[in-house]
């Protein structure tokens, strides 16, 4: 990975052109947890530009945060990404559904995917977010790919 990069905010982001991701985010502390037409609406920006922007192998919108799995294409930051999806969403939530102040807390995780075999491994993960959380649920609405279809 000669192309590798980092680059700090309060924690470290490395960066690898051409690389997968894996991303979480969280709302600010104290804010209340989102409802159901909320995290559609999360889930809408998330998947606005995918097969443009990026390719998004799967995503949850949680209560109160969003982990996804994503491919930026070579021409967009990362960073860009995530700064689009939260500052769409939080407007959105703001102005629709009576928010106010921050919805998301300024800095996001994300993690280079190493191989195909973490790669699944986060999705699995994502994919079982919503059954860690709530253990007798039988549909999530807001997770891809979802594990109903």
């Amino acid at each position: 990975m000669s192309d590798l990069q980092i680059y700090r905010r309060n924690l470290p982001h490395w960066r690898s052109d051409g690389a997968i991701y894996f991303v979480t985010w969280r709302l600010y502390p104290g804010c209340r947890n989102l409802d159901d037409g909320e995290r559609t609406k999360v889930a809408e920006a998330i998947t606005c530009f995918d097969g443009r922007r990026y390719a998004l192998d799967a995503y949850v919108v949680m209560d109160d945060h969003v982990h996804a799995v994503v491919q930026p294409a070579l021409d967009v930051s990362l960073e860009r990404i995530v700064h689009s999806w939260k500052s769409f969403s939080a407007n959105r939530l703001q102005r629709e559904n009576g928010r106010r102040g921050a919805v998301w807390q300024q800095e996001s995780f994300d993690r280079i995917v190493r191989d195909e075999h973490e790669r699944l491994e986060k999705i699995r993960y994502i994919m079982n977010n919503p059954l860690k959380r709530w253990p007798d649920l039988k549909e999530y609405a807001w997770v891809w790919p979802s594990w109903a279809k």
